[in-house]
């Protein structure tokens, strides 16, 4: 029996949402190779920073079972986690390249890969207590870098805070109660390829999370 309200990871075959527990089975009779589940966190268990991204890509977490492991975006984001000090390794898309964080950890929102990389917001709302477990399983956490507006609303909603609360768009700041949330746009590939993001815009939004960590 899951107790959400207390459990920081579900485990990897969560029933809760009937789509996404349908999707995880299509994807195992296709690719049967793949680890097809909700895709724990990854990182330092007395992390001050906590990454949060929305849900697992398909062929990301979905395929290799770790957070932005396999698919564009993670090369974005470990490679600027290793530049600014919260990883230390090499990054090579696999679980067990040998990549650690350092006073870092990542999650998702949303544990389990939806179709078209959209979470359905009755999704969001069944998951989100195990993210606010998450939250309040890391006993030295400060900062909340958030990757993308709905990640961001999710965070905030874990709170128990309103959309609102903060502001969206790429380098907005705010604090929510003992932390400090710090919004960025996307490490997508459609975000980077248009220029949208750049690795300078992403790699300062960690180093400002650095200076608010020191604070």
């Amino acid at each position: 029996m899951i107790a959400p309200s207390t459990v920081a990871e579900p485990p990897a075959d969560c029933p809760l949402c009937p789509r996404l527990v349908a999707y995880r089975a299509e994807n195992a009779r296709r690719e049967p190779d793949w680890f097809n589940g909700a895709a724990p966190s990854f990182g330092d268990p007395q992390a001050r920073l906590l990454v949060a991204g929305l849900a697992p890509g398909r062929t990301g977490a979905n395929r290799t079972g770790r957070p932005f492991t396999g698919d564009h975006a993670g090369w974005l984001l470990y490679q600027t986690l290793i530049e600014t000090g919260f990883a230390h390794g090499t990054y090579d898309a696999r679980p067990d390249d040998g990549l650690e964080l350092v006073d870092c950890m990542i999650t998702n929102a949303v544990r389990c890969a939806p179709p078209g990389n959209k979470p359905l917001p009755a999704e969001e709302a069944t998951c989100r207590p195990f993210l606010t477990a998450r939250l309040q399983a890391l006993p030295q956490l400060k900062v909340i870098v958030t990757l993308g507006d709905v990640s961001r609303r999710n965070v905030l909603k874990a709170l128990g805070k309103p959309a609102s609360a903060m502001a969206p768009g790429h380098g907005s700041e705010a604090r929510v109660g003992p932390y400090v949330l710090l919004n960025s746009y996307h490490c997508s590939r459609l975000n980077t390829n248009t220029g949208r993001l750049t690795p300078l815009m992403f790699r300062e939004i960690f180093e400002r999370a650095r200076a608010l960590m020191e604070m």
